[in-house]
């Protein structure tokens, strides 16, 4: 095996990368591929990875797996890395549109920095209760290309983000594709710091785009901060979360993701 990759960072949220434009890696192996590549200390280690591939229509489409071998519709902070990957790798212009699975993606590349256009949010619920150990949590929900729910605090430093966030996930009433579990807390004037467990990668992880983008949705929403949102990610780098306001409407116009997209190593993958 002799595979050349690319590790991106995005706001702490990491990839591995791979051009599969020419089939290095046929359909059937990625899953199991994806599982391997993607542990820590004995291989690459990353959340998930993206396989840039052919489109028909567009500049590229990606097919994207989290870190234990599943698929996922739409990572914002993924898209992002994917966008910077294709226009410096010549793949892509500096404006482009590449096909995921949750539909089509927009973005534009300025140096480091990457802005996508999301798809339009979906499936708002607010002010639904999830009885966890006779404890009671009220949370809000929304998909952002993929499921979350929103737990607000005012402590989010100590909260048990991968325990309760873990429970939240499993909870029947998310099942059976389950939920990421994002806990929210207001920080200052439209800024927001945000903690999330990630579905897929079973754990907290440092920052999610498409959490971002619902925990800025939502805390709107609940009167909590206004656009251009400014969130802290749990990796201290800060995305800015812009959209349109529809007065009296639980729907939302465009909603855009901006934040750095960093190259931090290439490769040749021996084995795994």
């Amino acid at each position: 095996m002799s595979i050349v990759f690319t590790k991106m960072s995005g706001s702490g949220n990491d990839f591995i990368i791979i051009d599969n434009r020419e089939l290095v890696i046929e359909a059937s192996a990625k899953r199991d591929f994806v599982s391997k590549i993607c542990i820590p200390k004995i291989s690459v280690g990353a959340d998930g990875v993206i396989f840039v591939e052919n489109s028909e229509k567009f500049d590229f489409k990606w097919d994207f797996y989290n870190g234990d071998g599943s698929s996922a519709e739409m990572c914002g902070n993924g898209g992002r890395c994917v966008a910077r990957y294709a226009y410096e790798k010549n793949i892509a212009p500096e404006k482009m549109s590449f096909e995921t699975t949750a539909g089509i993606i927009k973005a534009e590349v300025k140096e480091s920095n990457v802005r996508i256009k999301l798809t339009s949010p979906e499936n708002l619920q607010r002010n639904l209760d999830i009885i966890l150990n006779e404890k009671t949590f009220r949370v809000d929900c929304l998909n952002t290309g993929v499921p979350h729910t929103i737990v607000y605090t005012e402590d989010i430093m100590n909260e048990d983000v991968c325990g309760i966030g873990r429970d939240i996930r499993l909870h029947p009433r998310f099942s059976p594709a389950g939920t990421n579990v994002d806990f929210v807390q207001k920080q200052g004037e439209n800024e927001l710091r945000v903690r999330t467990y990630e579905r897929g990668v079973e754990d907290e992880t440092l920052a999610c785009g498409t959490g971002v983008v619902a925990s800025a949705l939502l805390a709107s929403q609940a009167g909590m901060v206004e656009p251009p949102i400014r969130v802290q990610t749990q990796g201290g780098e800060f995305l800015t979360v812009d959209f349109e306001v529809i007065d009296g409407s639980d729907s939302f116009g465009e909603v855009f993701l901006e934040g750095s997209a960093k190259f931090v190593f290439e490769g040749t993958l021996i084995e795994i």
